[in-house]
């Protein structure tokens, strides 16, 4: 999700330099005050109560684009003033490793969000979301121990197995019907997106109700997407059909998925009356979760906020993590036939199956070369510190947004070698080597790092090993039109998706 997504024209400067001057001089006292008392990062002088808000906007540039230009001005660590936010961006893996993993309890919380995000979050009733604290524990602690352990996603090896043969389908059949060509990240969207469902809800979905899940899903999303009276409140009413907009949203996701939480409550309660029901679900282990500090289960609403959760986090990510890497295999063909040297040496004839995929070593160089180079986000989920302390000598307030930039530490040249190079072999026979966790070290943290760590990130990485070795299995790859070169241009949606949407040639290899 991206920090910053909306653009303003010269009207509206106009418009809004016209109202928020009236607050200037009620606040610069006090802003000058505030500034007196802390010692924060260095950063770009801004405007007195928007801060360094309409500098950015002028940029043109997207957020990431932004933070990359400050970063080389002022540094490894620096402050961006948004309106009443102030972020503190850090873009150094030493810093990343003493904030998050070595001093990681005082880190370890999240601000406060938005009054959209809060109506959709049920006031930050979610793993990520949620404040470190009891909230938190309990609800990280039922979805790492109940669904997300070892044991457990080799319970669900089945729905995967048929997620991707029905993949395979959707591509042959896409194939056949456009002269051999396919877009890479609807498929591959809709492959993660299904597994989620029925490992979510414990039911079978026809495609129609799938579809329809997706599409409140992402426009739940964009209904989240941050606004400029996010980080200037005084404009909040100039907002009140957006924020009629977001309810009503909101009470079409509600009345949408709650239908299929009762459907899996009936089925729970009444063994045998669906006979699509499977025997375990996420959503069997949130209806009488006990949550710390809390006397009562969670209700309707907060189940379907908790459910959107897991199906938001571990659909747009591997089915960006598919487009990036089959954008990559096609760019480099030499890389495409020793993953499928690979695939064919190990499973031969066979379909290649989870147990495989384990023993693959290119395979697994390539998927952590593809996370270092296209992590699914330009900035890991917001930090906050729980109290005023400070890093590199300055001082961190309780509350700001504390934001780690990936590429600054991805791309670093004091860390990796030509990390511009998409280079699989980099991993191979020890020449360099990453703990994606950071546990050993930060050098890439595409699923964050530390105490708010990404739960999902084993299942997150079986489902990418899979899908790419099924893909590569099937199928040659090459690019459309014939001869073309591969645009690696990104941009910010939901992830990191690339710019102009991969439409490939696939050539069936049986």
């Amino acid at each position: 999700m991206s920090l910053i997504s909306f653009s303003l024209t010269s009207l509206d400067f106009t418009f809004l330099a016209v109202i928020v001057s009236g607050f200037v001089l009620i606040l610069t006292r006090w802003n000058s005050k505030t500034k007196k008392r802390l010692n924060l990062p260095p950063g770009p002088p801004g405007w007195p109560v928007v801060g360094n808000l309409f500098q950015f906007a002028r940029s043109g540039k997207p957020f990431f684009e932004y933070a990359e230009e400050m970063k080389k001005t002022y540094g490894p660590i620096f402050t961006l003033r948004m309106g009443t936010r102030t972020m503190i961006i850090l873009s150094d893996a030493s810093l990343v490793r003493e904030a998050l993993i070595q001093r990681g309890a005082l880190f370890a919380s999240r601000p406060a969000e938005n009054p959209t995000r809060t109506i959709f979050s049920c006031n930050k009733f979610t793993v990520n979301a949620a404040k470190y604290g009891p909230v938190w524990r309990s609800l990280r602690r039922n979805m790492v121990q109940n669904m997300l352990s070892s044991t457990r996603l080799k319970e669900f090896g089945s729905v995967r197995r048929s997620a991707m043969d029905k993949l395979i389908e959707r591509i042959k059949s896409e194939a056949k019907e456009h002269d051999g060509t396919v877009w890479v990240l609807r498929n591959a969207r809709f492959a993660a997106f299904s597994i989620l469902l029925e490992m979510c809800f414990g039911i079978h979905m026809d495609e129609e109700s799938i579809e329809k899940m997706d599409e409140i899903l992402k426009t739940v999303l964009m209904t989240v997407d941050p606004r400029i009276d996010d980080y200037l409140p005084i404009l909040a009413p100039f907002f009140s059909k957006e924020r009629k907009r977001a309810l009503q949203v909101r009470r079409e996701q509600v009345d949408f998925v709650v239908g299929f939480i009762e459907r899996r409550r009936r089925a729970i309660r009444n063994p045998g009356s669906d006979k699509t029901a499977s025997s375990f679900s996420y959503l069997d282990t949130l209806f009488d979760l006990k949550v710390e500090g809390r006397e009562t289960t969670p209700c309707n609403e907060e189940l379907v906020t908790l459910c959107s959760e897991f199906l938001n986090g571990g659909t747009d990510t591997t089915g960006t993590a598919i487009e990036w890497g089959i954008a990559q295999l096609i760019a480099n063909p030499e890389i495409q036939s020793r993953l499928y040297d690979e695939i064919r040496s190990t499973a031969g004839d066979r379909r290649i199956e989870e147990k495989d995929v384990e023993k693959m070593v290119f395979l697994q160089a390539f998927v952590k070369e593809l996370l270092r180079k296209h992590p699914p986000t330009y900035f890991s989920l917001t930090h906050a510190v729980m109290e005023t302390t400070t890093l590199a000598g300055y001082d961190i307030p309780a509350g700001v947004n504390v934001e780690v930039y990936l590429p600054g530490i991805s791309e670093d040249p004091r860390i990796w070698t030509n990390p511009k190079k998409f280079d699989p072999d980099r991993f191979i026979s020890g020449k360099e080597d990453a703990d994606i966790t950071g546990i050993s070290g930060v050098k890439m943290i595409p699923f964050g790092v530390g105490r708010r760590i990404c739960p999902g990130l084993g299942m997150a990485t079986v489902h990418v090993y899979l899908m790419l070795a099924r893909m590569v299995q099937e199928f040659e790859w090459s690019a459309y039109p014939p001869g073309s070169e591969i645009d690696f241009a990104g941009k910010l949606e939901f992830t990191v998706v690339m710019k102009n949407p991969l439409r490939a040639t696939v050539k069936h290899r049986v």
